[in-house]
């Protein structure tokens, strides 16, 4: 009987044992469970912030694109909000000192303009008006011209009728045989076009210079010249005044390639809804522009001919192909990058305010340099210390490894041989402003227009505006510089000269 209680008691301890065990083995199961959905929440956990990470650095982004604008990128001031426009003209006022809010209209101290009156060798009726009595003594005056006689002058348009031109080839009956004969135009030549040159040039400066469109030009040449025109006569008129320009567009392609300092720049355009590239290449001379099929190295190099003389541009990498030392790099367009990081949080807002520190002492000195203020010998000398700091400067930037701005320092430390030729050689500026202000009119061009809608459409426009903006380079009248090339396109001679001077 022992035995079996014995027995049975060690049953039941097995089976308290078993069923501790199996407790063990539930709660170690359910341990392990906690852990896998610990774990996985773990892995859900970092995938989340992950996200978020990614998240804020996008609203951060955002918030940098959205607070983006003329002085602290490369947008046009066209496209600066109503705040961002009085934020910069607040600026611009404190920067050339004035406390107060300057007022509309003529600034003390300014040199008023008025209207000059036209030579008398210029003037077409005189009407002359003398005194009848003498207010001493109420005698009578003759009328004795006055050489001195104070003028009011009045200028008018006559009014615009279109001078038309019949030419008619008669045909005659011959007495003798009986035989009509037609007059042909070998005596005297008759024009191709039904349009003279004058009328001609008159539509190349109104759509090619000063941009209207075809269907403006046609009302506007019916309501102030009597003139009636097609839209397709006016596109056929465009094709004419380009083939008699191309020979001083050559010209002027020639003069840029040969001057000692040009500026270049970039912008997109449009040809038939399909995106292009639209460059121009500006010296003190002439002006010239290209519409490429890209902004690519390949594309923009055969441009530049035999890369004579300095370069002012941006850090286009597309440009990398002129020689570093005989480079400029825009110094505006760094100012700007340098407020873009100024107003970062941290580090690589601190660096930004830096580099503008030694950007505003550049400008400063280069304005007193400019002014007279300071010779050529002292603005080097100047500029010595400026440039050394400078550049430790960025290259502590690019050591600090700071996002968005390492990155930018360290290309900018790829240009340090463009950066100072402008204190090194006479005549070339710290800016691009020449090449901007250039651009200018084919951007806003460009934004009316959506562009062109063939080839021959980017070849009116780039040969009209390169001829403009020369001929005004030159002191030149567009209209009549355009008027004497379709001239000699008409009467098969040569074209005129962009730079011949005129004759006195």
């Amino acid at each position: 009987m022992d035995a079996d209680r014995r027995i049975a008691e060690l049953e039941a301890q097995l089976a308290a044992r078993d069923a501790e065990l199996a407790a063990r083995d539930a709660e170690l199961a359910a341990r392990d469970q906690l852990i896998v959905e610990l774990r996985a929440r773990i892995v859900e956990l970092e995938r989340l912030v992950a996200r978020f990470a990614g998240l804020e650095q996008k609203v951060a982004d955002m918030g940098r694109q959205l607070g983006e604008d003329s002085t602290n990128s490369s947008r046009p001031p066209s496209t600066d909000s109503p705040t961002a426009r009085a934020k910069r003209n607040a600026n611009a006022q404190r920067k050339a000192g004035k406390r107060e809010r300057r007022r509309r209209g003529g600034q003390p101290k300014h040199r008023g303009a008025r209207r000059e009156l036209l030579a008398a060798d210029r003037v077409d009726d005189f009407v002359h008006f003398f005194p009848s009595h003498c207010e001493g003594c109420a005698a009578s005056l003759p009328q004795t011209p006055d050489p001195h006689a104070k003028r009011h002058q009045v200028i008018e348009l006559p009014a615009f009728e279109p001078h038309a031109t019949d030419y008619l080839r008669h045909a005659v009956k011959c007495p003798c045989c009986a035989h009509i004969t037609r007059a042909t135009d070998t005596e005297r030549r008759i024009p191709v076009s039904p349009f003279g040159p004058r009328l001609m040039s008159a539509i190349g400066v109104l759509t090619g210079v000063y941009h209207l469109s075809r269907r403006k030009t046609v009302a506007l040449l019916s309501d102030l010249m009597g003139v009636k025109i097609s839209l397709g006569a006016v596109s056929a008129v465009e094709a004419r005044v380009s083939d008699a320009v191309e020979a001083p567009v050559r010209e002027a392609w020639l003069r840029v390639d040969n001057a000692r300092v040009k500026h270049t720049d970039g912008t997109g355009w449009v040809q038939a809804g399909v995106t292009l590239s639209l460059w121009v290449i500006a010296s003190t001379v002439a002006t010239v522009y290209k519409i490429v099929a890209a902004g690519s190295k390949a594309t923009l190099e055969p441009l530049f001919g035999k890369r004579r003389g300095i370069l002012v541009s941006d850090r286009a990498t597309a440009l990398n192909f002129w020689v570093m030392k005989r480079r400029q790099i825009c110094w505006a367009h760094l100012l700007r990058k340098f407020v873009s990081f100024s107003e970062r949080d941290g580090p690589a807002g601190r660096l930004g305010r830096e580099l503008l520190e030694y950007a505003g002492i550049l400008f400063e000195y280069w304005y007193a340099l400019r002014e007279g203020r300071l010779s050529r010998g002292d603005f080097r000398s100047r500029m010595k210390p400026v440039r050394e700091q400078f550049e430790a400067l960025l290259s502590r930037a690019v050591k600090s490894g700071a996002p968005h701005v390492a990155g930018s320092c360290s290309d900018i430390l790829e240009h340090r041989a463009a950066l100072w030729t402008f204190v090194d050689e006479s005549g070339v500026e710290p800016t691009n402003n020449h090449a901007e202000r250039e651009l200018r009119a084919f951007v806003l061009w460009r934004k009316r227009s959506y562009g062109t809608q063939s080839e021959r459409g980017n070849r009116f426009a780039e040969r009209l505006m390169t001829v403009a903006h020369t001929a005004r380079k030159q002191n030149k009248n567009v209209l009549e510089f355009l008027t004497a090339c379709c001239v000699a396109r008409l009467d098969g001679g040569k074209a005129p000269s962009l730079f011949a001077r005129e004759a006195a």
